[in-house]
């Protein structure tokens, strides 16, 4: 049999799943999740790799109308994606109301020649007759390939879910050596683990003005410890009173809560060394937004 290799995006409104549908595909934990929309910033590659297969997964940030200069390098990263892939994985949810963000998505697909099929989430919340429902109102909006209810937080049909997106990857070359899970660099996995964090712990608009940077990554010569020195980036100076908490306890709970994944990811003791800083108005800085690998540019 032919090996078959290519690329398949998830998209789909801010907080239908998309991530944790990433990390239940692969088995592990390559994408950061979170209960508040817009957690993912950067394309994550994630990459499955079967005995006659192998493909690579881009975690799109949610689609939502920009209301920055960091959100419109979102949106043009996921129009990009589009363009580009083999597959377009649509998630949403059975029940919420087909809205703006919906239509606003689907208006995207009309004019792409990529096969698209539709993931119902979260169908373990809901009675088989709304994912029914469900079923027949997207039906009617656009002509998915495929329609397939899951649930990515409880492992519902996730073999099913990877067996119907190989039927439709082309034949193709090996990419990446199999043990392979992501193409992203420690300091990317890293940063974003702190920065789950930070989403978990404070309340909305104090995470979505945060960027963590990884400033270095060193092993100590005679103990089997890393150290890890970051930077939590924040937009205001009450945003950073926030972040740090009443005598720093949390910023120590971030830290501490950060530093257990990372030891179970490494393998070892973590010495995690955590700084808070202002920039003001960085999501809306050009250079700023350049520098931190945002900008895209367009061809």
């Amino acid at each position: 049999m032919a090996f078959k290799s290519g690329f398949a995006a998830l998209i789909g409104r801010t907080n239908v799943g998309k991530s944790t549908l990433l990390n239940a595909l692969l088995n592990e934990k390559v994408a950061i999740t979170s209960d508040k929309p817009q957690t993912t910033r950067n394309t994550i590659q994630g990459i499955l790799t079967g005995e006659d297969y192998q493909v690579i997964f881009i975690d799109t940030p949610g689609i939502h109308k920009p209301k920055h200069k960091l959100s419109e390098f979102m949106i043009e990263s996921v129009k990009k994606t589009l363009a580009e892939v083999d597959l377009i994985i649509y998630m949403v949810e059975p029940d919420v109301e087909v809205g703006p963000g919906d239509k606003y998505i689907i208006d995207h697909l009309i004019n792409i020649e990529t096969p698209v099929i539709l993931v119902i989430n979260k169908i373990d919340t809901v009675s088989h007759e709304t994912v029914d429902m469900s079923i027949q109102i997207f039906k009617q909006l656009y002509n998915f390939k495929d329609i397939l209810p899951i649930s990515a937080l409880k492992n519902m049909n996730i073999d099913l879910l990877k067996h119907t997106i190989v039927s439709y990857i082309p034949e193709g070359p090996q990419y990446f050596p199999s043990d392979y899970i992501t193409d992203r660099p420690e300091k990317f996995l890293v940063s974003e683990i702190i920065r789950e964090k930070i989403l978990n712990y404070l309340e909305d608009e104090v995470p979505h003005g945060v960027y963590v940077e990884v400033d270095s990554m060193k092993a100590r010569e005679d103990k089997d410890i890393l150290d890890i020195e970051a930077f939590i980036y924040c937009e205001k100076e009450s945003h950073k009173a926030i972040i740090i908490g009443k005598n720093g306890q949390m910023l120590r709970r971030i830290g501490s809560s950060a530093r257990i994944e990372l030891e179970s990811l490494f393998g070892q003791k973590i010495y995690l060394d955590l700084w808070v800083k202002v920039r003001k108005g960085w999501r809306d800085n050009v250079s700023i937004l350049r520098n931190f690998g945002y900008v895209i540019d367009k061809n």
